[in-house]
């Protein structure tokens, strides 16, 4: 080869290598998004198909306070949530349920911890799927920065029995998730900034998650009852939160704990109920009721 042609040929293949090698540094890490309300993929986890959502109150009764709290119906969340101020962090612990798929063929039901979306648009969570695929039952990890996509974490099997631990926390600009698997000893975490979060509540939830075509709930797997807290997974210091004033279990935010009564849409008729809260004010159940 004449050295000219050499020359050119060497050139072209610098440039190449340059150029490649700028578009794989451009891409981003898990963790570290371009934008404040983006989240970047990584190789542990895929988009799922639906999301979760903020509450969407029901309205077919007024809440009512029992003792010092107040119960609320809800036409997609059942649990407990606790409201404050500036939550720096919420950790959650249950024993994953087994979907009855003959049942409930084509439905969905989730179990998280978070912060916000009581009374707020955003919700930074992580919890555990039992759904129905036809009359096949799935089950996955996942994390949402709402209103960004859902991600399941592939790296995280779930299956029915399974103790699962879950925390979200906050600090400087940004919210960090870490889901584990207590049974396998498989962990995730993720961070991300999240544009106009509130950080102005905190929530322990079995949700019915959205979103059909028209952006309605998705109907709701028969888990049968799904056991939240430290009575049931020995997970230590769990269904705890921690805001500007309070940190401990959920009974020790006093009267502004809050019970959601999951509901149907059209008419009103429970589908799941949670139990009172345990003696220790932590744990407690969730039953599925009717769909």
């Amino acid at each position: 080869m004449k050295s000219k042609d050499f020359a050119v040929a060497a050139a072209t293949l610098l440039l190449t290598f340059s150029s490649a090698l700028a578009q794989v540094s451009a891409r981003p890490t898990a963790g570290n998004a371009s934008s404040p309300n983006e989240v970047a993929s990584s190789p542990n986890e895929v988009i799922s198909p639906h999301q979760h959502a903020p509450r969407r109150v029901a309205g077919f009764r007024p809440d009512r306070v029992i003792g010092n709290v107040t119960v609320s119906d809800s036409t997609n969340w059942s649990g407990y949530a606790v409201t404050g101020s500036t939550f720096t962090y919420a950790k959650g612990s249950w024993i994953e349920p087994t979907a009855t798929c003959s049942k409930t063929p084509n439905s969905y039901a989730a179990f998280w911890v978070g912060i916000d979306g009581w009374n707020s648009s955003s919700v930074e969570q992580t919890g555990t799927d039992s759904d129905c695929d036809g009359t096949s039952p799935s089950y996955y990890a996942w994390y949402e920065f709402y209103p960004n996509p859902s991600f399941e974490i592939t790296s995280v099997p779930i299956s029915p029995g399974n103790k699962i631990s879950a925390e979200v926390s906050y600090s400087g600009s940004e919210f960090t998730i870490t889901l584990t698997n207590e049974t396998t000893g498989k962990s995730y975490t993720k961070s991300s900034k999240v544009s106009g979060a509130k950080r102005s509540s905190a929530e322990w939830i079995a949700e019915a998650p959205c979103c059909t075509n028209s952006g309605g709930i998705l109907p709701l797997a028969d888990f049968g009852t799904v056991d939240f807290g430290d009575d049931y997974t020995g997970v230590a210091d769990t269904n705890w939160a921690s805001d500007s004033s309070v940190t401990g279990p959920i009974s020790d935010f006093g009267s502004t704990v809050n019970e959601s009564i999951m509901v149907n849409g059209s008419t009103g008729a429970d589908e799941a109920v949670p139990s009172g809260l345990s003696t220790d004010g932590s744990s407690f159940t969730v039953k599925w009721d009717s769909e």
